[in-house]
This record gives C-alpha cells, structure tokens and sequence, in this order.
C-alpha cells in the first residue's frame, strides 16, 4: 500500500496481510513511518501490517533504525532487502535488526530470484541466512521490474525446495515478483504461507496505478480451497 486508501480497497477484497512499501523506490522501496501509521490505523486491528526497508544495500544500523520506525509506527513484519549484499553483510545486517525489536516483530529476509542482476545471495541460500541471523521469514521477489516474473528466473521445483527449506528451518515462506492470478495455481502445488501481489492488483501499473478490490477479489477467487497462501496485498 501506497496510503491509506489503497489499504482499504486491500481489506476490502479480502487481503490477508497489508503491506506498505513506496514501489517507486524499488522493489522493496522503503515505506515512510507515517505512511506506515496511516495504513495500520485504515486497517482492522485483526489484520497484520508489514513494511518494506528497502531493496539494499544498508548498514546494519541504518537498517535497523528503519526496523524499529516501522515497529513503532505500527508495522508487525518488516522485510529487509539484500540487494547488491554479500551472505556475510546480510547476515550481519539482519542480526542488527533482528536484536533493535520486540521479538513480537517479525523480521523477513528479502532475497532476489534474479539475484546475479540483483547482487544478492543466492535464492538457496536464504533459510539457512536467515535462521542463523535470527529472521522468522523468507521472501523471494524479483529485484528489476522488466516484465519478467519469479517464474522466468526460477522453476517450480527449486520453489518447492525453497519453501521445504524455509519450513525445515521454522520459517514461514513467501513468494512474489510480478504474479499474476494465472499463476496462482502453480503456488498451490508449491505451497508458500504468503503469496504478494502489487501489479496484479492495481488497475494501472505497479508504480502509478492503485490497488482495486476487484482485483483483489479475483485473486482470493483464484486460490485453491484445498491449498490456501494468504493473500498479501501487495508484497512484490
């Protein structure tokens, strides 16, 4: 979410988690503490609010004064971008944040499945990342935004492997990048615990265009009863 009235069009098609980030920073682009406060006041108590940090590179203060900004202004997820970061910055980098919060706040490691464009670890290596350095989640996003998706730089097996791993190592796994509702039947059969939309649930682009319930409604419909990710509107 932009603002608060694209979280109300969010909630109002049914999305799962709220997610504020500034997609015209990239694709993690950082959300602003009272965008942030905004968008969790428009949202039920009974719904989570999470906030994007940024694409990377950060130092490991810089991202953990951003960590706690978001907390306070009432984010419960904060993800944290590794582009253009090596596993040993990153490692470091999400133990600072993961030491400055609450441990109610959860922290998601935000990795890149274009991640040799991205400059960042590579999409495997995630789990095992983010577990040492004390993270309770993994993302897999698309790091450029060109009109390629997740599924141009990975296939279903090494999705499957990833969220396996994620699971393996108590984490709950998330899976975004230009989606759209034709492929939610492939993250069924992969199964992440969260699966995020911007594009898809604009009515214009990702960066000028603004979240309708309609689309979000139509991706809710989408979903396999048998097989349910949450919603997360939007987390790519």
């Amino acid at each position: 979410m932009v603002d608060a009235i694209e979280a109300r069009e969010a909630v109002a098609g049914g999305g799962d988690v709220i997610d504020v980030k500034d997609p015209g920073r990239g694709a993690l682009g950082l959300a602003e503490p009272p965008v942030i406060r905004a968008v969790r006041e428009a949202t039920p108590a009974h719904l989570p609010v999470s906030a994007a940090l940024g694409d990377g590179p950060f130092e490991p203060e810089e991202a953990a004064a951003h960590a706690v900004a978001a907390a306070r202004s009432g984010a419960a997820f904060v993800k944290l971008g590794l582009r253009r970061t090596s596993t040993e910055a990153a490692r470091e980098t999400v133990a600072a944040v993961r030491a400055a919060l609450p441990p109610a706040i959860a922290v998601v490691v935000a990795g890149f499945a274009d991640a040799v464009r991205a400059g960042s670890p590579p999409p495997r290596t995630l789990p095992a990342l983010a577990r040492a350095a004390g993270a309770q989640g993994c993302l897999i996003d698309t790091a450029v935004k060109d009109g390629r998706g997740l599924f141009d730089w990975l296939d279903d097996e090494a999705l499957a492997s990833f969220v396996a791993d994620c699971r393996a190592a108590g984490l709950f796994a998330a899976l975004a990048g230009s989606l759209r509702v034709a492929d939610l039947s492939r993250l069924a059969e992969i199964g992440p615990e969260l699966v995020g939309f911007r594009g898809a649930a604009c009515v214009g682009d990702r960066v000028r265009g603004r979240v309708d319930r309609t689309r979000v409604v139509a991706l809710r419909r989408a979903i396999s009863p048998a097989s349910q990710p949450e919603v997360a509107a939007t987390l790519d």
